[in-house]
């Protein structure tokens, strides 16, 4: 285990209409005017924005409203925040939604107290200091609402590109269940899949000794292989719908990483496929993870026999581990489809004649230097590969 140190300080707030706390909290973080960032017109339609208002409202804190996040958050929208913010003397921004509007509202409160482009920090500045944060979940998937990591697209060269820091951690985070049971099926799958993709990323690692963050690892998984059919057949289940919540925050808070190298490839591959194509991160992740894992596998083969045996139910055999591994992928791959998740590049809606256009800004966009460093190097000539194994 390598050294390391963590520090996780938000405080969530979990369980049935806990955000009808949401002024007190603002208030007892230090909040005096907020900025109320949100996405489309679900959290409206289902009345959150109002009681969201009405707790603000109750508190006596005054409030801005900046509406239309999408999937795959813009860089345009973010600019418009900062200058809202600036202009109203915002000192306070409270997300409302998943992790789009929260990944928008971190970008917006690194960028307000910032003097130069927010986009320095999504091209590698560290990021040390924002405005203070809360969040109000309303999708298990991106983990953003506990972790110190952003994801925007800027619609210039459509760079889907992170960036991270302590300052961005929510102060607080209400984490209400049953605002997650009307989510379609599909959107439930593919948050779904994400969870499970902050698990393998950090799964997937060259540090050795590592049991505790393994055996953390690996009962998320269960805990993910468990409740997601059971709330892809009952959406109103609140116990699973619990249960996949708080896993995906324990899932990319990363308690789950400390002490050891992590991955990211899958992400990073993935990330020019939602960009370019505007598809669900969730399902984007469903179609390369098992072709960067049956890629990648060789590289270290008992880590993948290891997962396939305790996470899958695979059989382990001695004298061909590759067989078991590959059963892991397999089953992993099968998990995933059987939820609803595409399996090709056909059903996400991408195209093989992009491959091209999609290695070079992936590999040579926004600065980057040709390979992607993770559990295992890839280049420009891998990563081909890897796109032309998601076609069929």
């Amino acid at each position: 285990m390598e050294n390391f140190s963590f520090y996780s300080p938000t405080c969530f707030v979990f369980g049935k209409d806990t955000e009808s706390q949401a002024g007190e909290l603002v208030r007892r973080f230090g909040g005096s005017k907020v900025l109320i960032h949100y996405g489309g017109g679900s959290v409206v339609r289902s009345g959150l924005l109002e009681r969201v208002k009405k707790s603000l409202d109750d508190a006596s804190i005054p409030y801005e409203l900046l509406g239309g996040v999408k999937p795959n958050p813009r860089s345009s929208l973010v600019y418009e925040g900062i200058e809202l913010c600036r202009k109203e003397k915002i000192d306070f921004v409270l997300a409302v939604g998943g992790g789009s509007v929260i990944d928008s509202s971190k970008a917006i409160a690194a960028g307000t107290v910032y003097d130069g482009d927010f986009w320095d920090f999504y091209s590698g500045k560290l990021i040390e200091e924002a405005l203070p944060i809360g969040t109000i979940l309303t999708i298990a998937a991106a983990g953003s609402e506990g972790s110190p990591d952003s994801v925007i697209t800027k619609e210039e060269g459509m760079y889907k590109r992170g960036a991270t820091g302590d300052a961005i951690r929510p102060k607080f985070s209400i984490l209400n269940p049953a605002l997650t049971q009307t989510l379609p099926a599909f959107q439930s799958a593919a948050g779904i899949t994400d969870i499970m993709a902050h698990l393998y990323e950090r799964y997937l690692t060259n540090t050795k000794e590592v049991e505790v963050t393994d055996r953390l690892i690996e009962a998320l998984l269960l805990t993910m292989k468990h409740e997601g059919p059971r709330v892809i057949a009952d959406p109103d289940n609140y116990d699973a719908r619990a249960n996949i919540m708080w896993a995906g925050m324990m899932a990319h808070n990363n308690s789950c990483g400390v002490g050891r190298s992590q991955d990211w490839n899958s992400h990073d591959i993935e990330h020019e496929l939602s960009a370019l194509y505007d598809c669900a991160h969730g399902a984007g992740l469903a179609v390369t993870m098992p072709a960067v894992f049956t890629y990648v596998m060789e590289h270290d083969v008992m880590r993948f026999a290891q997962v396939a045996v305790r996470v899958w139910g695979c059989s382990m055999d001695f004298a061909h581990p590759e067989v078991t591994a590959k059963a892991g992928i397999e089953a992993f791959r099968s998990f995933l489809i059987s939820i609803g998740m595409p399996k090709n590049f056909d059903e996400l809606g991408a195209k093989e004649e992009d491959i091209p256009k999609l290695v070079e800004t992936l590999c040579r966009g926004n600065g980057r230097d040709g390979s992607l460093h993770g559990f295992v190097e890839l280049d420009e000539s891998d990563c081909t590969k890897i796109y032309q194994m998601m076609v069929f």
